[in-house]
């Protein structure tokens, strides 16, 4: 089987990366652009990004996961140790990060080697983790309990 996509090439002209604008800190370029994509809704996850490992078996390996926080340290995301990325890490822990906002034309890469956080690092993050399941949980128990009291009323309505 042969498939020709060689047409699929699209023009990409929204913008063009010159070394004069970008700031001496590469971090403040990702924060602006990154908030960029995120003011106009043109992403359905602007925090997912691809991190490529290579894996036991000596070969790349890339796959989406979720950043979840960035700082001047780096970018931390969540990964189970346990899983074939996690022991690829440990087993070299040398990964590369992709960002790509199709909208935007915009794609950022991160090279670099990932390292286990920091324990109270890691409890201050499931905490905050937590907290937002359980903000989420509150904000659907409240929904559920105002469409059985729409319910309720529309009941009464229909019986009266």
């Amino acid at each position: 089987m042969e498939n020709d996509l060689s047409g699929y090439r699209k023009s990409y002209e929204k913008g063009a990366l010159l070394k004069a604008n970008v700031p001496e800190n590469p971090l403040e370029l990702f924060q602006k652009w990154f908030y960029e994509v995120e003011q106009t809704n043109s992403a359905d996850e602007v925090n997912a990004m691809t991190i490529a490992t290579i894996g036991l078996d000596g070969y790349p390996r890339g796959r989406v996961v979720l950043l979840k926080r960035y700082t001047y340290e780096g970018f931390i995301f969540y990964t189970n140790y346990k899983s074939e990325k996690g022991k690829s890490i440990i087993n070299n822990p040398n990964v590369c990060l992709s960002f790509f906002w199709n909208f935007a034309e915009r794609q950022v890469i991160i090279k670099g080697k990932a390292e286990k956080i920091e324990a109270a690092k890691q409890s201050e993050l499931a905490a905050k983790q937590q907290k937002l399941i359980e903000i989420e949980q509150q904000k659907e128990q409240e929904l559920l309990q105002l469409k059985e009291e729409k319910m309720d009323s529309e009941l009464q309505h229909v019986n009266n």
